[in-house]
């Protein structure tokens, strides 16, 4: 693998803005309303402390971790991301491929830029669909179905897009699906030849999972139709696993156990949804305390580093997913930045793990190992 410059997500980050257009970076990059509700949770993270330990043996040491019975080789995995072919051609295949190699989960997005039958081909099993509720619901369990089909074990049903966040960024650069050109995007894409040309030669990103007979789908159509009647008659037709992810309230977790939800993931979306939203890390302990110890609990939104995976860890997630820091380091530097910032993210989490005197990430939900007060 020829020299990286990527050392850190930041690094990524800052590539990817360099090399995107403009419209494309702040897509990836953009929250809901003023952004408040992204640096409130971004605080609330590097307001945490880890407790340190000294004089332990840590010289043997593993990041390994299962869900829902199956082993990965990390305690994080990939969140869904829809349309991830816009950070660079083939980016949804090289997730795939990833997730494969590690044997973690990657999230399948109802808007992925590649159908989920070849995805999950080339993940070798290890991908979840991840599904939105759109319309009516007919073209939604005909997903469901083909999911179904293609070997999916497990379905994350998203549940905080009743309606899609204003997210000024996107609007400034007349961002929408499908593209419409107009003069500002003409100049964005002729200011970034490099993504642009590339793009051109393998073809305009598409939502694939749509190209099916009966059903088209439109980004901007309402979701708020879902309610408890359709987490039920999703539940009666899928007998996989099955996550609820966008949670932020005590009583919905709990009404969501109740209703035989297999897992639950909290999540600000990314913080893309409601800027006023609470912060998902300072709810994920309420969280934990609501459900139980021993119930599947998984978090996203706002993750950056290793650390960030540990302290998550510490607070009652299960198992965690990065998210866009993903998609930045294939823009940054295709396929060979996405397994760098992997394997940074690895080393990152082994190294803390060494710092806090364990040699196990099942041991971080210990009282010993609670975070400093």
């Amino acid at each position: 693998m020829p020299q990286s410059a990527i050392h850190c997500s930041e690094d990524a980050r800052r590539l990817a803005r360099r090399r995107l257009p403009w419209m494309v970076f702040d897509y990836i990059d953009g929250s809901a309303g003023g952004e408040t509700g992204a640096v409130r949770n971004r605080a609330a993270m590097d307001a945490m402390t880890l407790r340190p330990r000294i004089l332990r043996d840590v010289s043997e040491r593993s990041v390994a971790s299962s869900v829902f019975g199956k082993a990965a080789k990390a305690p994080f995995g990939i969140a869904p991301m829809g349309m991830c072919n816009l950070s660079a051609p083939g980016a949804d295949m090289m997730l795939a491929r990833l997730a494969a190699k590690y044997s973690v989960p990657l999230g399948v997005s109802t808007v992925a830029s590649t159908s989920m039958e070849e995805i999950i081909l080339a993940a070798e099993g290890n991908a979840w669909f991840q599904l939105y509720f759109s319309g009516d619901g007919t073209g939604t369990f005909k997903l469901v179905d083909r999911a179904k089909e293609a070997g999916y074990e497990t379905l994350v049903l998203t549940v905080d897009v009743p309606e899609v966040g204003r997210r000024p960024r996107e609007l400034r650069h007349g961002f929408r699906m499908p593209f419409r050109m107009g003069p500002k995007q003409v100049l964005d894409f002729a200011l970034h030849p490099r993504w642009s040309l590339t793009t051109l030669m393998r073809g305009k990103p598409q939502m694939a999972n749509f190209q099916m007979e009966g059903y088209e789908f439109d980004r901007t159509e309402s979701r708020a139709k879902a309610d408890w009647q359709t987490l039920a008659r999703l539940r009666e037709r899928w007998s996989g696993n099955l996550v609820v992810k966008g949670v932020l309230d005590v009583e919905d977790a709990v009404a969501l156990k109740d209703a035989g939800v297999d897992a639950i993931q909290v999540s600000s979306h990314g913080a893309r949804q409601l800027e006023s939203a609470p912060s998902p890390f300072l709810m994920l302990p309420e969280i934990r305390a609501a459900v139980g110890e021993d119930y599947p609990l998984f978090y996203d939104s706002g993750l950056r580093s290793g650390e960030d995976v540990l302290k998550a860890l510490v607070s009652g997630a299960d198992f965690v997913f990065f998210g866009r820091i993903m998609q930045f380091a294939i823009a940054a530097e295709g396929e060979n930045g996405l397994h760098q910032l992997w394997s940074i993210l690895t080393d990152e989490v082994d190294i803390a793990m060494a710092q806090l005197g364990i040699t196990e990430v099942n041991q971080l939900r210990s009282k010993k190992n609670a975070p400093a007060q």
